[in-house]
């Protein structure tokens, strides 16, 4: 037990936190020092001096962990060979509070992280979900409500990133056939620079909040508490922490597949990852340079986006929408792409229609930076422009549209088992929630319906469906299928189906309750609401519905957790999939594969006879013609 502490109390995690706190205090004292060596008095909350030593605080907790360590010693000269497996004299376990170069220690990192932060984001929206279940201010006040629901909204979006982080890291190496990411070392970086940015965003809460929604609009994040710098710094590592993974992911495509991995005979995942990466390498710097605008108006007096000074808040709203409209698909491709490639697996039958699905996220990607402005269709925006967006809108739902068509008939005539593994069921429940979300879209896309719901609970309810149907159902979906993988153990499959008959129909009640609510009047963030609206009923199921949900997840954490010591060792290919990564151990060696593989075949020729897909590795008999 003394040993355990020690070794995570002497870890990079814990020195990098304790370098942040240093440095934040030593930025701070910087600029205090020089405002009394001028004489002048320095508030305790002084934006500048914070803004400051919350920047200084960023690097210190990278020079704590040591993340940056390789590259300062490659600057002086010295040689920085990479080293694999954990501490010498720590046990494994150790690696995933260290910085790790190899991808799928940084996967897991990942994928924790986001479950951490998932919990910490689903706990404040059910919080303020009890408020809202009576109408009067029960227990909180606006500020605390506004926060809550703000601090909700882009503690989610991190998480999902943090998700996207774990599925791209911990499988495209392994899918096409390469020993790690391009730049192991960028690719820690990547991870361990998002930590700070979450804490940022966290204290950003105890110093008085933001009351602007995830989004942080100008004017308003210029009148927020001391608390939007932090949120706004936050937020803009993360984004440079995306930039950097994404580039490296691209690289690691383009130059390391296997031997005979062609485009088109690449998983149909890593597609998705490669036009996810597309989005967060181009439309990242976007929302950066809104970011770094709002807060150079904050802290250094410049004019940007305050009308009172000659500045434009629509300006900001077009800066944040090109970048956070193409967002949303950058955790709703892989989800998509988690449903590609379990689809075929579980109906013992080839992926309908594969370059098509597989161009398909390349097109999802390109016309996600044309339809920024449908969110913008109640700004002022002029009468000439709302049409060609409204347009490019309904132009998305033509590439979706080719996934949904190959989903279904990729079932058609499958063999799916009569008995639904739990990743199978989430899969299904992903395709019917993402429904719900893709034909509750088109009504926002459109200007007159938008213009009579924008800003009301039918875009809350709309944009759940979305990403729970987009993101999170895949994610748990690749979870559990992956989990063998990871840990080399099975799943506890009755806790695994009790979370999904949980979720799924709480879900659908949450979200149809939610646009519900928002066809009879109901505004989003706003704390409370009119008892004459009739509304109370269906908020109260809304709320429980939150609640079921947020319990079935602890279900599924605990499954994870405790699997791993109680359920019994994997089959090696317990899918009997064709795919490369379960033609190995698992968990997988340190370097994947110890014989190089070259593609011969198709990817998904499920249920075909004499069909081969990869060769050169020791191979595990799938039953073909079934």
């Amino acid at each position: 037990m003394f040993r355990t502490l020690r070794i995570i109390l002497t870890s990079a995690l814990v020195r990098g936190i304790l370098g942040q706190v240093i440095g934040t205090a030593l930025g701070y004292g910087f600029i205090a020092g020089l405002r009394a060596l001028r004489g002048a008095d320095t508030p305790w909350l002084y934006e500048p001096a914070l803004a400051f030593g919350a920047i200084i605080g960023v690097i210190g907790f990278l020079l704590g962990t040591g993340v940056l360590t390789d590259w300062l010693k490659w600057i002086v000269g010295r040689r920085t060979p990479l080293r694999h497996g954990a501490p010498e004299g720590r046990p494994e376990w150790s690696r995933y509070f260290n910085v790790d170069y190899n991808h799928k220690v940084i996967g897991i990192q990942y994928g924790v992280s986001s479950l951490l932060v998932l919990l910490i984001g689903g706990t404040f929206a059910i919080i303020f979900r009890i408020e809202l279940a009576q109408t009067g201010m029960q227990w909180l006040n606006n500020t605390q409500f506004n926060t809550l629901f703000s601090a909700h909204g882009i503690i989610m979006i991190a998480a999902m990133l943090g998700g996207v982080g774990a599925m791209v890291n911990y499988l495209a190496p392994l899918m096409i056939g390469a020993s790690d990411m391009a730049f192991p070392r960028l690719n820690a970086f990547s991870f361990w620079v998002s930590v700070p940015a979450a804490l940022l965003i966290l204290s950003g809460m105890a110093v008085g909040g933001w009351d602007t929604g995830w989004v942080g609009y100008a004017t308003l994040s210029l009148r927020a508490p001391v608390g939007m710098v932090l949120f706004l710094l936050g937020f803009w590592i993360v984004g440079f922490s995306s930039i950097a993974g994404s580039a490296n992911l691209l690289v690691t495509v383009a130059t390391m597949r296997a031997k005979g991995m062609s485009l088109f005979r690449m998983p149909i995942f890593v597609w998705a990852a490669v036009a996810t990466s597309i989005i967060q390498l181009t439309a990242t710097q976007t929302v950066g340079v809104a970011l770094t605008m709002s807060v150079a108006e904050r802290v250094m007096g410049l004019n940007f986006f305050d009308p009172s000074g000659g500045g434009n808040p629509i300006l900001y709203q077009h800066l944040f929408w090109f970048y956070s409209h193409p967002v949303v698909y950058v955790f709703v491709l892989p989800g998509l792409g988690v449903i590609s490639e379990l689809l075929p697996v579980f109906a013992r039958k080839p992926l309908f229609g594969y370059r098509w699905v597989a161009l398909s996220s390349l097109a999802i990607a390109l016309v996600g930076f044309l339809v920024w402005a449908h969110h913008m269709f109640t700004s002022g925006m002029a009468d000439a422009l709302r049409v060609p967006f409204m347009f490019s809108t309904m132009l998305v739902a033509v590439p979706t549209g080719v996934k949904f068509f190959s989903w279904i008939a990729t079932i058609w005539e499958g063999k799916l088992p009569k008995n639904p593994p739990t990743p199978l069921l989430f899969v299904l429940g992903a395709i019917s929630v993402f429904l719900i979300g893709g034909v509750t879209g088109p009504i926002l896309g459109t200007i007159p319906t938008d213009l009579h719901l924008h800003d009301s609970y039918w875009v809350v309810g709309h944009f759940h469906a979305t990403m729970f149907g987009g993101f999170i159902f895949p994610f748990f979906a690749a979870l559990y299928y992956w989990y063998p993988k990871m840990t080399g153990r099975m799943y506890n499959e009755r806790l695994g189906k009790l979370h999904f008959w949980m979720m799924l129909p709480a879900f659908w009640v949450m979200s149809i309750g939610q646009m519900s609510v928002g066809l009879l009047g109901m505004r989003r963030r706003i704390a409370d609401y009119d008892p004459a609206l009739g509304i109370e009923g269906t908020h109260v199921l809304i709320t429980l519905s939150a609640l079921v949900i947020g319990w079935s997840v602890l279900i599924m954490l605990y499954n994870l957790v405790f699997s791993q010591r109680m359920q019994p060792v994997a089959d090696r290919n317990p899918w009997r999939s064709r795919a490369p990564e379960w033609q190995i151990a698992s968990p997988p060696p340190e370097f994947n594969y110890d014989v190089p593989f070259e593609v011969v075949g198709e990817p998904y020729d499920y249920g075909l006879a004499d069909t081969t897909y990869i060769r050169d590795v020791t191979p595990v008999v799938v039953p073909s013609g079934d």
